[in-house]
């Protein structure tokens, strides 16, 4: 080395500084790579992401290629810049030559080649990986010693360096992923969050209660029965005989209509036309209930408490709403009840869910007990109160419209800076 000249020794430690920023760098790349787009690239015959893929599956592998290369330049580099320093100022000048080159590899081949990486992933990571593929090969047999001598180490130390390939998410972090993935629509994530969200609601909390289960009394006579089913607004109507708890099961509306249209509607058909009611138990999640309405190949369950008294019904419609919001025209839907006045205050069904209440309007009322915003007046009141009276729930003012068969139907519900605006 001592033959040849400074210009080439800089030129070669040039050369070592860019060999060394691009290991850093394309290290950086590949672990930063999104997992999930690079496997729908390979899927697609991405040459580049098929290699980078097949690097990631044994990631000790590939560090080890990578930092053996990027000690090996660093240590040469520091070498050579021994050998420059001496030959330009002797001793005196080699403390300051390997403090400038700390400096030039810190800032040129780390710092910033690693930032570039983690802004543009994919544009270093897919290159490189073609590079990395190249020689892994030939010094397949130094990693390998690498490796086994790092496991002996971590063994004498009592570490287990067993590969965990458990990378299984809870629900939480699934929500945090989903809802910082900015390559995701607004649209999206609010549908993957709440398919996530359905193992937090009960199904109390979209049911239609017992007080407002339509269905047909087979106690009636065949001319209201009539009439009922020509208005029904439901697909699947409830059959009893003589009241809810005395449930026979549910019938679709279309071969009611059917008969009705060849006049051969009877109270015997209606009998025979009757599927067995499915019982649920409250307190059953909709994630839950969703698998076993598939399990059962049922749209409609019937929800009892403890003691076996019917507390409402759920269908399948109620559960795809909180995933995929309202629908427009379906005749299942549940209609909400809640509708918006010119001075910006409510007039709510009081039946309505608090739930609903709060995904529909920038109402914040809720309760630890009361499901419905009926319940919540109760609780409040711990009475049943008259029509007219009003009250205030957290800030806002509530007007008692409606009151019928003992349980509130109407009220009338202000946002909080209208009263302030009175007031003033």
């Amino acid at each position: 080395m001592a033959d040849v000249s400074l210009n080439t020794l800089f030129i070669i430690l040039f050369f070592l500084l860019v060999c060394s920023a691009f290991f850093s760098g394309s290290e950086t790349a590949l672990m930063l790579l999104n997992r999930y787009k690079m496997r729908h690239l390979a899927q697609q015959g991405h040459r580049g992401a098929m290699m980078a893929e097949k690097l990631l599956k044994t990631p000790e592998k590939l560090i080890s290629l990578i930092l053996l290369g990027n000690n090996f330049v660093n240590i040469l580099a520091s070498s050579l810049t021994t050998m420059i320093a001496l030959r330009l100022g002797g001793e005196a000048l080699l403390a300051v030559a390997t403090g400038l080159l700390t400096l030039v590899v810190l800032i040129f081949a780390e710092v910033t080649p690693k930032t570039l990486a983690a802004q543009n992933p994919e544009k270093i990571a897919y290159p490189a990986a073609y590079f990395y593929t190249f020689l892994l090969k030939p010094f397949s047999p130094f990693i390998w010693v690498i490796n086994h001598i790092t496991k002996i180490i971590l063994a004498l130390l009592g570490i287990n360096n067993a590969t965990n390939n458990n990378y299984s998410l809870n629900s939480e972090e699934l929500r945090i992923i989903v809802s910082e993935a900015n390559a995701l629509r607004l649209k999206d994530k609010d549908f993957l969050t709440n398919i996530l969200d359905l193992d937090q609601v009960s199904v109390e909390e979209v049911m239609i209660p017992r007080n407002e289960i339509e269905g047909i009394d087979l106690k009636d006579n065949l001319e209201e029965i009539t009439q009922q089913i020509q208005t029904m607004l439901y697909t699947r109507i409830a059959i009893f005989d003589g009241g809810l708890d005395n449930l026979k099961g549910f019938v679709h509306i279309r071969p009611l209509m059917q008969a009705l249209l060849h006049q051969k509607l009877s109270k015997v058909l209606l009998r025979s036309l009757c599927k067995d009611s499915y019982y649920i138990l409250k307190g059953v999640n909709l994630h839950t209930q969703l698998i076993n309405f598939q399990k059962q190949r049922r749209r409609v369950a019937v929800i009892g408490d403890e003691y076996g008294d019917i507390i409402g019904i759920v269908t399948l419609s109620d559960i795809l709403e909180e995933i995929i919001g309202q629908f427009t025209s379906d005749p299942d839907h549940h209609i909400s009840g809640i509708k918006k006045l010119e001075d910006n205050s409510y007039l709510v069904n009081a039946g309505v869910s608090l739930r609903d209440l709060i995904r529909n309007t920038e109402i914040q009322l809720s309760s630890p007990k009361a499901r419905t915003l009926n319940g919540l007046i109760l609780e409040y009141m711990e009475d049943i109160p008259q029509a007219g009276i009003s009250l205030k729930i957290n800030d806002y003012p509530i007007e008692i419209i409606q009151v019928q068969d003992n349980a509130v139907k109407t009220v009338k519900i202000s946002p909080p800076y209208l009263v302030s605006k009175t007031i003033n």
